[in-house]
């Protein structure tokens, strides 16, 4: 069952990124953080109460909340007219969170590909914090990137190998596989899309 969410993670990533990167209006983009959020929401508590006590379907199904809350609350800010402040300091939260989820990835889960994923999302919420929390309106384009590429290298891909049965047997070639790509990647659309701050008009105006 949350393999499927991670379909429509990817989906919602996707779509957010290309909001923030200008080429969807942000009101449009609401809905689907309102049926990705309450999907987010509703699965992990249903795992949750199936779980039977097992501790480690209860550990995986509890950094879904993470994921949730934060689409219903890009759903409010951006259908209410809300100012983002909140959503970034709470994406600085979600992003320390995903450090320890990875952690537990590489070690109790034995699952280096997933704990390569949650380093994904740390470093992509991080970008939602200095953007949104701390107001770096220069980083705006290169986080809607890094958001719609993880979209598809963190939900949609692996969703669809969890899905076919094939994620299993290539859990390390995974990881190294994204791990590769994040630097080539996010290392290389930096210098690209980051919007470099303009000028003062002191700096601008000639002198006399």
């Amino acid at each position: 069952m949350g393999m499927v969410g991670l379909l429509y993670v990817g989906a919602v990533l996707f779509l957010n990124g290309l909001m923030l990167l200008g080429y969807v209006e942000a009101r449009s983009a609401g809905p689907l953080n309102i049926f990705v959020g309450l999907l987010q929401v509703v699965t992990p508590t249903y795992l949750i109460f199936t779980a039977g006590g097992d501790a480690d379907v209860i550990l995986g199904a509890s950094g879904l909340y993470l994921f949730g809350f934060t689409y219903l609350y890009v759903a409010f800010n951006v259908l209410g007219g809300y100012d983002g402040t909140g959503l970034g300091y709470f994406s600085l939260f979600v992003s320390i969170c995903a450090l320890v989820y990875a952690g537990l990835n590489f070690g109790r889960l034995d699952d280096n590909a997933f704990g390569v994923i949650w380093l994904y999302w740390s470093f992509l919420w991080l970008l939602f914090f200095l953007v949104l929390g701390l107001g770096r309106e220069e980083l705006t384009r290169y986080t809607g990137a890094v958001a719609a590429i993880q979209g598809w290298l963190t939900g949609v891909i692996p969703a669809f190998l969890l899905m076919t049965g094939r994620w299993a047997d290539n859990v390390d070639l995974a990881a190294i596989v994204l791990a590769a790509a994040a630097v080539a990647l996010f290392g290389g659309l930096y210098p690209r899309l980051r919007e470099h701050e303009p000028r003062s008009a002191e700096a601008t105006t000639p002198s006399r």
